[in-house]
C-alpha cells in the first residue's frame, strides 16, 4: 500500500482535472455572484457561462496538444484517462454549449433563463458529462452519469409548463431505472474480475477465456438496457418524444446531441472489447437493436402530427444509425461516429431552434400542440426566410448532397462495407431513404400548401431575437458548408481515435 506521503503531486497528473473543474469552479462562482448580488439581468450569467465555457475549450485545446505529443494520459490514481475519445467528445459536449447557452437573451418569455440556477446546473452538467468521458473506471462514469442527469431533470423542469413538468418526471423515473441497470451491471463484473476499470475487466476477463459466459452476459444485458435509456434505443426509447415534447424546444435539441455523445463513448469503451473477443451473442443483439431502432423510429416518425415530436423520432433513428458503429468496431466507423455526430450537431440543434422562433405560451382552442404541420403551411409565404432554412435542415437531415449530414452518412455506410457489414449498410441507406419522406413532408406544407389565417392573423409567426439568428445562421453555414472542411475534420478525428487504440 503506498503511504500518502510517498505521493507527489506530479505522479497525480493534475492537468487531467483541469478541464471538468473549470466548469464546476465557473457554476460555484454563479451561485456566489448571485449569493451577493441577486437579480442581476441574465445577459451577466450568459456572458459568465460564455467566458467559462470558452475558458474550459481553450484548456481542451492544450489537452488535446499534450496527448497529440505523449499520447494516453492517465491521472489521478489512474482514475482520469484522457485519450482522444475522451478529447473528442468534450469538444463536442463544449462546442455545443456554446452553441446553446447564447439562446438565454431570446425572448423574455422564458423565464427559466431569468433564475441564476439554470446556468450553474448548466455548467454542472458539462462536468458531469466531461467526467463521464474521461474515464474508463465505472464508478467515476456513474458519478459523472447521475451529475449531468439530475441536473437536466431540473433544467427541464424549469420550463414550467404543464407537460414540463410531466417531462422531468419521465425522464427522472426512466434516468432512476438505468441507474439501478448500470449499477447492477457494474457489480456483475467486479464480481467476475475484481476490477471496477474497464481495460483490466477486458484484461481479466480475455485471461479466463470467458470462462464465466453466463454471468457476461447477465452484466451485458443490465449496462444494455442501461444505454438503451441513455440513447433511447428501442424498446427504451418511450419517454423520448414526451421529454423532448415537454422541454423548450432548444433544450430538446440539445439533449438529443450533447448527452448521447457521452453515452455513446462510454458504449464505445465497454461493447468493443468484448465484440473484438468473439462474444458472438452480444454482436447479434447490437446488430437487433440497431436495425429494430432505424427501421421503428423512422416508421413512428412518419405518422406524427407533430414536428417536433417528428424529430424526437427522428434524433432515435439517428442515435441507431450512430450506433452501428460501435457493433462494426473499426477506426473507420468510429471516427465516422464523431464525424457524424459533429456534423449532426449543427443540424439538429438548427432544426429545434427553428422551433423556438414560433413557440406559443397559449395554444389556441384547435391547436393539440405546438408545432402541428398546418402551423407551418405555407410558411414560404409569411416567414420565407425561416422557411428556406428550415428546409435547409429538413434536406441536411435526410442526407441530400451537398448537406452536412449527407457526408456523415455516406462515411458511416461506407464504414460499414468495409468492416464486412455489407447487408447492415443496404439497411441504414434504406432507411435514411424513409427518412426522407417525413423530412420532405415538412418542406411540402412549407412551400406547397396555403398559410392558415386566423383572427386576422397567420398561424405562424417568426420572432426571433439577435441571439436567435446568430445561432441559426451558425447553425446553417455549418450544414451548407461543411463539405469544405470534409477532409480536414475527418483527418483530425481519425488521428485521435486511431492514436487511443480504437
Amino acid at each position: 500500500m503506498v503511504s500518502p506521503a510517498n505521493i507527489s503531486m506530479e505522479s497525480l497528473n493534475l492537468i487531467t482535472l483541469v478541464p471538468m473543474l473549470i466548469p464546476i469552479i465557473g457554476a460555484l462562482l454563479i451561485i456566489i455572484v448571485d449569493l451577493f448580488k441577486s437579480e442581476q439581468d441574465r445577459s451577466l450569467y450568459v456572458m459568465l457561462s460564455l467566458l467559462i465555457l470558452g475558458v474550459d475549450f481553450v484548456a481542451l485545446m492544450d489537452t488535446a496538444g499534450v496527448f497529440s505529443k505523449n499520447g494516453t494520459i492517465m491521472g489521478v490514481f489512474d482514475v482520469m484517462l484522457i485519450d482522444g475519445l475522451a478529447i473528442l467528445s468534450q469538444f463536442i459536449v463544449v462546442g455545443a454549449s456554446m452553441l446553446f447557452i447564447p439562446l438565454a437573451l431570446t425572448h423574455k418569455r422564458f423565464h427559466e433563463f431569468t433564475y441564476p440556477e439554470f446556468f450553474a446546473l448548466f455548467l454542472f452538467m458539462i462536468a458531469g458529462f466531461q467526467f463521464m468521458v474521461a474515464t474508463d473506471n465505472l464508478i467515476l462514469i456513474f458519478v459523472g452519469l447521475e451529475t449531468a442527469s439530475l441536473a437536466l431533470y431540473t433544467l427541464i423542469a424549469m420550463h414550467n409548463r404543464d407537460k414540463s413538468f410531466e417531462a422531468a418526471v419521465k425522464y427522472f423515473t426512466m434516468g432512476a431505472l438505468a441507474a439501478g441497470f448500470f449499477s447492477f451491471g457494474s457489480m456483475v463484473f467486479y464480481a467476475l474480475t475484481g476490477s471496477v476499470e474497464i481495460n483490466q475487466i477486458a484484461a481479466v476477463l480475455e485471461a479466463n477465456n470467458y470462462a464465466d459466459i453466463g454471468f457476461v452476459l447477465v452484466g451485458v444485458v443490465f449496462l444494455l438496457a442501461s444505454f438503451g435509456f441513455k440513447l433511447s434505443m428501442v424498446p427504451f426509447h418511450t419517454w423520448t418524444p414526451d421529454v423532448y415534447e415537454g422541454s423548450s424546444a432548444a433544450l430538446a435539441g440539445y439533449m438529443s446531441i450533447v448527452p448521447k455523445i457521452a453515452a455513446f463513448v462510454v458504449a464505445m469503451r465497454i461493447f468493443e472489447f468484448l465484440i473484438h473477443s468473439g462474444v458472438v451473442w452480444l454482436e447479434v443483439i447490437l446488430y437487433a437493436s440497431v436495425v429494430i431502432t432505424m427501421t421503428m423510429a423512422n416508421v413512428w416518425a412518419l405518422v406524427q402530427t407533430d414536428v417536433k415530436r417528428m424529430l424526437a423520432y427522428s434524433s432515435i433513428s439517428h442515435a441507431g444509425f450512430v450506433m452501428a458503429a460501435i457493433l462494426i468496431g473499426t477506426t473507420q466507423s468510429n471516427s465516422a461516429l464523431f464525424f457524424y455526430w459533429v456534423l449532426f450537431s449543427f443540424t439538429n440543434l438548427g432544426s429545434f431552434s427553428m422551433l423556438w422562433i414560433s413557440r406559443q405560451k397559449n395554444l389556441p382552442a384547435h391547436q393539440q400542440s405546438d408545432h402541428s404541420y398546418n402551423k407551418f403551411a405555407g410558411m414560404i409565404k409569411t416567414a420565407p426566410v425561416a422557411a428556406t432554412i428550415m428546409a435547409l435542415f429538413m434536406l441536411s437531415l435526410a442526407g441530400l448532397p451537398p448537406f452536412a449530414l449527407f457526408w456523415g452518412k455516406m462515411y458511416m455506410i461506407s464504414s460499414a462495407v468495409t468492416g464486412g457489414y455489407t447487408v447492415l449498410a443496404l439497411i441504414m441507406a434504406l432507411n435514411s431513404a424513409i427518412a426522407g419522406y417525413y423530412y420532405l413532408k415538412l418542406i411540402v406544407y412549407m412551400f406547397m400548401k396555403e398559410p392558415i389565417v386566423e383572427n386576422g392573423g397567420h398561424v405562424y409567426s417568426a420572432n426571433a431575437t439577435l441571439s436567435l439568428k446568430t445561432i441559426i445562421g451558425i447553425a446553417a453555414i455549418g450544414t451548407i458548408f461543411a463539405f469544405v472542411a470534409v477532409n480536414q475534420l475527418l483527418e483530425f478525428i481519425t488521428a485521435f481515435v486511431y492514436n487511443s487504440g480504437y
